[in-house]
């Protein structure tokens, strides 16, 4: 692959996910449908998708979640962590979260 078709690719990829984003709350089936594009795009190119953008995936059923509409989002305490519940599977998962400062 050459580094153009990839370049368009990831390009692709940034916008199919955004749009995913902002048609989530008034059309989940078209923002699953965009997630799963751009999802199959970045297999196909082996592209790896930036931190940002993968936390959007369940680690369960590979779907498209978006806090607050089909994820539930928590603070907890020990560990001090962020959880994630997909509420299609419910599949929990968290984020360990430091206490020291990075610097």
């Amino acid at each position: 692959m050459s580094f153009r078709t990839k370049d368009l690719a990831r390009q692709r990829v940034d916008i199919l996910i955004d749009n995913a984003l902002k048609n989530a709350r008034e059309n989940m089936g078209l923002a699953q449908r965009q997630a799963l594009i751009a999802r199959r795009i970045c297999m196909k190119f082996n592209i790896r998708l930036p931190y940002e953008k993968r936390q959007l995936f369940c680690r369960g059923c590979k779907k498209f979640i978006v806090p607050g509409i089909n994820a539930r989002v928590r603070l907890g305490n020990k560990p001090r962590s962020v959880r994630v519940k997909c509420l299609g599977c419910g599949h929990v998962y968290l984020k360990v979260v430091d206490r020291k400062p990075r610097c």
